[in-house]
């Protein structure tokens, strides 16, 4: 298994709090990454002017607790994939979003925390 699919595989383990605060899932996130075994910085820069929630690796994280557009997500996904640090990107957040396969010429892989929930009553 590639480290961009362990790393997703690893987050989709999350279950965020339905009213949690952002700095409560980027804990979570970063306790799923230490779980499997994944080595990590928190908020890493990784060029002037671009800091991506964790990085593993060559591997990009960015962390969504509140709903982004599509558009702004593949803005961001660009910026973070031209940096030279990075050889992917997964984006986790709370509501799914459909991002393209490739951006920059590298790979992206999108986890929704939401359907870590369950069945909501």
């Amino acid at each position: 298994m590639d480290e961009l699919s362990r790393i997703a595989l690893a987050l989709r383990g999350v279950r965020p709090d339905a009213a949690g605060l952002e700095e409560d899932l980027h804990r979570k996130v970063a306790e799923a990454l230490s779980r499997a075994g994944i080595a990590f910085l928190h908020e890493a820069r990784i060029a002037p002017g671009a800091r991506v929630d964790f990085l593993a690796g060559r591997v990009g994280i960015e962390v969504k607790c509140r709903h982004a557009g599509r558009a702004a997500l593949v803005r961001q996904a660009q910026k973070y994939l031209r940096c030279e640090a990075l050889g992917a990107l997964v984006v986790a957040t709370r509501s799914g979003v459909d991002l393209p396969r490739h951006i920059a010429g590298k790979p992206v892989a999108t986890v929704c925390l939401s359907r870590n929930w369950g069945i909501a009553l």
